[in-house]
């Protein structure tokens, strides 16, 4: 597919509002939330032009509030999520075809929805179903979702622009064609921008989608239904099923139409999909794409010539925000000893100065982990530190879940590299450091590099250039976004493309044109304009 005459509006990155005392766009969520936190909202299935409501349903609660019930959203069978494929197929019949500027019309549409009348009720959604503070919750559903929708049809055009030579008797082009069946969006809670951008970026390239949200993410989930709906998606491009990940995945992987899997969640749900995708791969009708982005035990490592207040934020930081729930989260820090004592002293400071609470009140940094599972995964291992004696809780350490899942931002010091929660993935506001002597520099980064099975997000802080590229040389496979002088949270659309390597997926990069390039299968088209007519080349004489 061309591009054709047409231009589209220059992608630029949306403006995080501060939501200051007074501002219209702190009441105005502040007022969306009142009235969703009582809304009982009631979500259905999604398939085709249906809004299907099976009467089987599970309650949507908020995790800081876990006994106040939001809403309920029904469950699918087996029977529904067969529908949804049948629709899906026939949906493709059309989109697939559809000019490419009418598909990013859609999606730019989409991205204004939420800057302008969806933006406080997105937020809000985040806020009361994934307990983000109102920050987090703007530079994810807000922010980075907008950025993805305006970004992904400025990839897309570039990649329709990329063309093969030709010469005056032959004219040589690329059309990028969306893959023949439909896709399949598995999508987490921690994101509502990711939650959106999986199936939509597959959508754009004019393929059909399967969606299955968390189901800790369905209020917010919701929003963005309404909102693809009212920008002009077609019914049956995006599909959304609800309930039994293991019987949906399992009646989507037997489907001879499944063309690609669009996944972001835990390692071994990944790993497992893959196996059975190979196990069925005789069956199905092209080489399914598979593109995911799974965990990380994602690190911090400063030099003895950092600065070590820019050190205690990073750590903070990268830490704390959203409990640490975010896959780049920070969650093994190396700190010299010549540091040690200014950056423990300015953590425990930070951390004792942070207020933990429901995010309706803008004063609470912290709020709640998404579940009880979640919270009683994280207690045991605040719990196991307590009793260890080779680790240190400095700061930190309570857990409450009587009325939400609280969890205090946990400090955890030790004296073995490898202690489990060096190693171990939590995700949440627990943070283990490692203090290493000065002169261990580089063994300290071998030892970093070799920690992990994961390698997503890592950074380093020094102001020592020699130091800043050795580090850049030995932990070039520890990270796939890797920070200088800066926590490994907060990748922006079209500025750093994010994703990881080893276990922590495969790297496909979203928020770049690589991404989109795993949804397209590419046909290259050659029109000679002047076609021999006689077999003899010039060799074989006259």
């Amino acid at each position: 597919m061309l591009k054709g005459f047409f231009k589209v509006p220059k992608a630029t990155n949306e403006p995080v509002k501060s939501y200051l005392p007074n501002s219209p766009e702190k009441e105005a969520v502040l007022t969306a939330y009142d009235q969703m936190w009582n809304s009982k909202i009631d979500v259905p299935l999604y398939i085709g032009s249906e809004e299907i409501r099976t009467g089987k349903t599970k309650t949507i609660t908020a995790p800081h509030d876990h006994q106040h019930q939001v809403g309920i959203y029904h469950l699918a069978e087996k029977q529904h999520v067969e529908k949804a494929i049948k629709n899906a197929l026939e949906s493709r019949k059309a989109w697939a075809n559809m000019a490419w500027e009418q598909r990013a019309a859609i999606f730019l549409k989409a991205a204004e929805l939420i800057a302008g009348p969806y933006r406080a009720r997105i937020n809000a959604a985040t806020m009361i179903g994934q307990s983000k503070n109102i920050h987090q919750a703007e530079i994810d559903a807000a922010c980075e979702l907008i950025d993805f929708l305006r970004f992904n049809v400025e990839f897309m055009t570039q990649i329709y622009e990329d063309q093969p030579a030709s010469s005056n008797d032959m004219w040589n082009r690329l059309e990028y064609r969306p893959l023949e069946g439909f896709i399949y969006a598995i999508t987490p809670f921690n994101f509502t921008a990711i939650a959106a951008n999986l199936p939509a970026s597959a959508a754009m390239m004019g393929n059909v989608v399967i969606w299955k949200p968390s189901d800790s993410q369905v209020f917010s989930a919701k929003i963005i239904i309404e909102v693809f709906k009212e920008a002009g998606i077609p019914d049956g491009v995006i599909n959304v099923v609800f309930g039994d990940a293991l019987m949906i995945t399992d009646t989507i992987l037997a489907s001879r139409d499944f063309a690609g899997l669009h996944f972001t969640g835990s390692t071994h749900v990944f790993k497992d999909i893959w196996s059975k995708i190979g196990t069925n791969i005789h069956h199905y009708k092209t080489y399914p794409r598979i593109v995911g982005e799974t965990g990380g035990k994602d690190f911090i490592i400063a030099h003895s010539s950092a600065n070590a207040k820019q050190v205690s934020t990073g750590i903070v930081r990268g830490a704390f925000e959203f409990q640490g729930q975010k896959c780049s989260a920070a969650s093994r820090a190396y700190v010299p000893k010549s540091l040690w004592p200014a950056i423990k002293e300015q953590i425990i400071t930070d951390v004792k100065s942070m207020t933990m609470g429901s995010p309706q009140d803008f004063c609470n940094f912290i709020t709640a982990v998404i579940h009880e599972g979640s919270f009683d995964k994280l207690a045991h291992f605040i719990d196991q530190a307590k009793k260890d004696t080779e680790a240190e809780i400095i700061v930190g350490g309570n857990y409450d879940k009587s009325v939400g899942y609280f969890i205090e931002p946990t400090v955890i010091v030790t004296t073995n590299p490898h202690y489990s929660t060096m190693e171990t993935e939590l995700f949440g506001p627990i943070m283990t450091i490692y203090v290493y002597d000065d002169a261990k520099w580089e063994e300290t980064l071998e030892l970093v590099d070799a920690t992990s099975e994961y390698a997503l997000t890592g950074a380093v802080f020094s102001q020592d250039r020699y130091a800043i590229e050795v580090a850049t040389i030995k932990l070039q496979n520890a990270a796939g976004n890797f920070y200088i002088n800066d926590k490994p949270t907060g990748a922006v659309v079209g500025q750093q493309p994010f994703g990881g390597a080893r276990a922590s997926g495969t790297n496909d990069k979203a928020g770049s044109p690589i991404n989109l390039l795993r949804w397209v299968s590419p046909r290259t088209i050659k029109e000679t304009f002047v076609t021999p007519v006689d077999y003899r080349y010039p060799f074989l004489g006259e």
